[in-house]
């Protein structure tokens, strides 16, 4: 097979070799080959990904007959979503090591942040596709070396952290992707890549005990401020939750420093032995933190205490950009910088322009990530169409997806790939604006998540699984002869953790008093009832508050429908929004609410599949 146009970058594995120049030289020389070819790359992606897997019985079963070419692809392949290929997926996971969907071994799963029946999508991953990602992290350090010179002379203060995995029935681990990159071999070796030189030592980042991880992290963040040029996380959330830890326990952090000990409350061995190399008694360090952290006010106190960074590298497009103000605040208006976007099924995208304002992000596909299609979306009243983004596409529908390079400036697309680790026209959920080029590369602006409306973390709730949980917490309201009549909800991100609100009107018919401890079991029966990745995230990541019911007084919805007709809502076309998240309607409805009530406890939550735990 030709080799792909142009040569991928070896991820820093030659650093050594030659100059740092040169690598950045390389990478940007890659960016400008492949956004100029983009039709014949993408061209002869497919035809590799096809070629690689001709045999595998998922194109053989749809009688692909060894074609390479894109006509016949596109004519004989359906475009599908995850549950199409669930008992493909299933048989994998059970430990059939058939060609199924892919020639080359499965390697593990992916877990998405996406669900299907509750549980976590389980996307299929190979080596490579493990090695694409840290390529697209080295394309767009590149590009950020642009902006901010003599980065690899400082170190990174980032805050990583693992998840719970499990084991298929067939034994192959199911993690997230982020898990994933932090337990590989790619990650392990980056003391080669002088832009993968962070504060926090490996055994920090792989401690699975939340707290000791980031206890231990940000003592050693504290340690090197000097050094730090950069600091962030994945996602914005998880950024911001590491500065609340840090207002909560400053002053066990700075005991720590002052007297060159560690906490006890860090029992793990190699995590505290990998601290103790960094930590020695700094009295002047920890009168200055001290000094710092006691002041009235938080606001700049990431460029307070982290004198020479130079931007907040974290994620805020979608659902991360209500935590944008939050950020501002507490870095005096550092740079935001979003560098990459990709997702469980693949990585996608670079930010060409990182240090823009966030609403003009932009990403720009890298065409030999995977082979690209989009199928064009259109609105309603400035509403997405339903049958825009329903479940399956019709024939006429499936004819709609374009190519990469036909897509058109201004139009709204859902995102479909064909990946090497055996996905073919999978609908990604991603609704994407083209902003432009990048040559003959898209730009895109992420639009949002098909149908999410509630997101803290890494958790998306859309309106179909909310409104099924209020229905079923509805049921324990019945022998008061009580229901709830409307509904709202928004995520409050002004808590730590941020956490789930829900406003209810209630239509009462009796006159029996509901005890407290009704409206408490509600919350449960919600949290219960919504899916895995929240339930995670609630009882083992801690990273989402236990939800909260407000009961608003009677008429509250009408004043908020009377609110939305004055801005120019038609009042024969409206409906009440199951998530508010401008600020004038959140104060109309706290304004009205006679009580609150939250969940007692943590929903239940276990790692892995419901279906293998039913196994056991």
């Amino acid at each position: 097979m030709e080799r792909i146009i142009a040569e991928e970058p070896n991820s820093w594995k030659n650093a050594t070799d030659c100059s740092i120049a040169e690598l950045n030289k390389n990478c940007l020389q890659f960016i400008e080959e492949v956004t100029t070819n983009v039709a014949e790359v993408q061209r002869r992606v497919l035809a590799e990904i096809l070629s690689r897997n001709a045999n595998v019985e998922y194109l053989q079963r749809h009688d692909l007959n060894g074609h390479t070419d894109r006509e016949t692809f596109k004519k004989v392949m359906p475009v599908i979503t995850h549950e199409d290929i669930q008992s493909d997926i299933n048989r994998i996971a059970n430990g059939d090591k058939s060609p199924i969907l892919c020639s080359q071994p499965i390697s593990g799963f992916l877990t998405s942040s996406g669900t299907s029946g509750g549980e976590r999508k389980l996307m299929p991953t190979i080596q490579e596709e493990l090695r694409k990602r840290f390529q697209q992290r080295s394309l767009a350090m590149s590009v950020i070396s642009q902006f901010v010179p003599d980065l690899e002379k400082g170190k990174g203060m980032y805050f990583l952290s693992i998840k719970s995995e499990a084991k298929t029935p067939g034994g192959l681990p199911a993690r997230t992707v982020l898990t994933s990159i932090y337990k590989s071999p790619y990650f392990h070796d980056r003391h080669r890549n002088p832009y993968a030189n962070y504060t926090s030592p490996a055994e920090t980042i792989l401690c699975p005990d939340s707290y000791q991880s980031m206890y231990s992290q940000m003592l050693c963040g504290l340690c090197q401020h000097k050094e730090v040029l950069r600091v962030g996380s994945y996602f914005a959330s998880s950024f911001v939750r590491a500065i609340r830890f840090l207002e909560k326990h400053w002053s066990l952090l700075c005991n720590d420093i002052r007297m060159g000990t560690i906490n006890t409350q860090i029992t793990d061995q190699s995590v505290r032995e990998s601290v103790m190399k960094i930590l020695k008694p700094d009295p002047e360090l920890a009168d200055f933190i001290e000094a710092e952290c006691s002041k009235d006010s938080w606001q700049g106190i990431i460029a307070r205490l982290w004198t020479n960074t130079k931007y907040v590298d974290v994620v805020v497009t979608g659902s991360m950009s209500q935590y944008i103000p939050t950020l501002d605040y507490y870095s005096n208006g550092l740079p935001l910088v979003s560098p990459m976007y990709g997702s469980s099924e693949c990585p996608f995208a670079i930010n060409l322009n990182p240090f823009c304002k966030p609403s003009k992000i932009s990403y720009t596909f890298i065409p030999t990530m995977c082979y690209f299609e989009f199928a064009p979306i259109h609105r309603d009243n400035g509403v997405i169409n339903s049958t825009s983004m329903s479940k399956s596409l019709n024939e006429k529908q499936q004819n709609q997806l374009v190519d990469l390079v036909d897509v058109q400036i201004g139009q709204e697309y859902e995102l479909v790939v064909t990946t090497y680790s055996g996905l073919y026209r999978y609908r990604v959920g991603d609704v994407l604006r083209v902003a432009g080029y990048k040559n003959n590369a898209p730009q895109f602006y992420f639009v949002c998540r098909e149908n999410v409306i509630l997101s803290i973390d890494t958790d998306k709730t859309d309106e179909a699984d909310l409104q099924n949980a209020v229905k079923n917490a509805g049921h324990s309201l019945i022998p008061f002869d009580v229901n709830v009549t409307e509904y709202t909800s928004y995520a409050d991100t002004a808590t730590f953790p941020g956490h789930y609100v829900l406003f209810w009107e209630l239509n009462v018919h009796g006159s029996t008093q509901i005890p407290p401890s009704v409206f408490e079991d509600c919350c449960l029966t919600i949290e219960e009832s919504l899916n895995s990745v929240y339930r995670q995230g609630r009882a083992s990541d801690k990273s989402i508050g236990p939800l909260e019911i407000r009961i608003v007084e009677i008429g509250t919805f009408d004043k908020l429908m009377d609110y939305c007709v004055s801005l120019g809502a038609s009042i024969d076309q409206y409906k009440t929004p199951r998530c508010v998240k401008v600020a004038p309607l959140v104060e109309l409805l706290n304004s009205r609410v006679v009580s609150s009530y939250f969940s007692p406890t943590c929903p239940n939550w276990v790692p892995g599949n419901k279906q293998w735990n039913n196994m056991n």
